[in-house]
């Protein structure tokens, strides 16, 4: 199993891996020319070479930053304002028809508490963090206010809202509204009609 088959399949990696390295420096030559581009109504083209998924009508501001690429779908008229960052070391499916606020980290890995476990010595003796990724999957016609984290491992159901500033690190129900740090649904939302 490779180092990057290990790291979409929740297990600990090694993130200096060469294949991992390649996909990084790769997303960032994309990264760069996307964020030139800022004033070519064209952009969004640049990214669908490197993005695994971006549906029709999506919409992003730059600047936006994202770990690898190929781990990240996002569906049709998303829009995704300015300062979004996407750590996609594990699967980050952004549904349709979502409003992303800027500022918003979807933050996928995570590293052991205990320094002991934390820092490793590699196989080939150079040293190297212990580290593992659990999937976001964000669902369809969701609001994520201004300078969200959402945490790996967490499903935020469809038609969901996160309020500003709030740290995901659970489950959010469809049709709910979800704020605080951490956040905690508070109650339904409810649409006139």
């Amino acid at each position: 199993m490779t180092e990057r088959e290990k790291m979409l399949a929740g297990e600990c990696y090694d993130s200096r891996d060469p294949e991992l390295i390649a996909l990084y420096w790769r997303a960032r030559q994309f990264m760069q020319e996307f964020q030139n581009a800022m004033a070519h109504p064209g952009r969004m083209e640049i990214l669908r070479c490197v993005l695994g998924e971006l549906g029709a009508e999506v919409w992003i501001e730059p600047p936006f930053v994202f770990e690898y690429g190929p781990h990240i779908s996002i569906g049709a008229r998303t829009y995704l304002n300015s300062g979004v960052f996407v750590q996609d070391c594990a699967r980050v499916h952004i549904g349709q028809d979502g409003l992303i606020g800027p500022g918003v980290k979807f933050c996928t890995a995570s590293h052991p508490l205990d320094s002991r476990d934390r820092i490793v010595t590699l196989p080939d003796g150079r040293t190297g963090y212990r580290t593992s990724a659990l999937p976001i999957h964000v669902g369809d016609r969701c609001w994520i206010g201004a300078d969200v984290t959402v945490l790996g491992g967490v499903t935020i159901g469809d038609d969901a809202v996160i309020g500003a500033g709030s740290l995901v690190t659970r489950d959010v129900p469809p049709g709910t509204l979800a704020l605080g740090t951490p956040a905690r649904v508070i109650r339904p939302v409810t649409t006139p009609g």
